[in-house]
């Protein structure tokens, strides 16, 4: 009886579908969008302490540094809630083909890149 050898799994090679992708970051999203809680509470306590308060978060706010960070979080929120969207729809047995679940992959993807630019272009305008 010959002896199995170990598999020697290359994780280089291995690539994940479109959809594990998604999926992945829907998870990841998720998880720094929960983290941004504390902040945005913090934010929103200040902006009512008064008048000064206000003030302090408004600046806050508008820095550069925050601007960015600001347009990193509202996008994703957009994908969290676009690939939400299509996992409760595939919860009802809609786009569960490999085909479906291909395409509605990328539309998230492709919708939220193009919903992230005129995130930029407002913060620009601004």
């Amino acid at each position: 009886m010959k002896k199995q050898q170990p598999v020697y799994l290359n994780l280089y090679k291995i690539t994940l579908p479109v959809t594990g992708i998604v999926s992945l970051l829907h998870r990841v999203s998720g998880l720094l969008l929960a983290f941004a809680i504390p902040v945005a509470v913090y934010l929103l306590q200040l902006s009512l302490l008064d008048s000064a308060g206000y003030e302090q978060a408004k600046s806050l706010l508008e820095h550069p540094l925050a601007r960015f960070i600001k347009i990193f979080f509202y996008t994703l929120l957009v994908f969290h809630l676009l690939a939400g969207i299509r996992f409760l729809l595939m919860d009802i047995e809609l786009g569960v083909s490999k085909k479906i679940a291909n395409i509605t992959s990328r539309l998230v993807i492709l919708i939220t890149l193009v919903v992230m630019l005129l995130f930029v272009a407002l913060e620009v305008l601004i």
